[in-house]
């Protein structure tokens, strides 16, 4: 029984993992999306607002802090 128990926790772990990696990856390419949307944005906009600026700056710092945190999960 105990060699049951173990196997299933080892395949519930290894399932877990499976997850946890398509997540990852899931979220990685939103961010590069987005990271290439606001370089674009950055590229597009003739004369941005501080405000503009801002926010573009924000949405990136944001993205690379996320970028980061995935980077610690591996």
């Amino acid at each position: 029984m105990k060699g049951s128990a173990n196997v299933q926790k080892t395949q519930s772990a290894g399932v877990n993992n499976q997850a946890m990696r398509a997540l990852k990856h899931d979220v990685k390419n939103q961010l590069s999306n987005i990271l290439l949307a606001i370089e674009q944005l950055r590229y597009e906009i003739p004369e941005p607002s501080a405000d503009c600026i801002f926010y573009l700056d924000s949405i990136s710092l944001s993205s690379a802090k996320i970028d980061g945190l995935l980077r610690e999960v591996e």
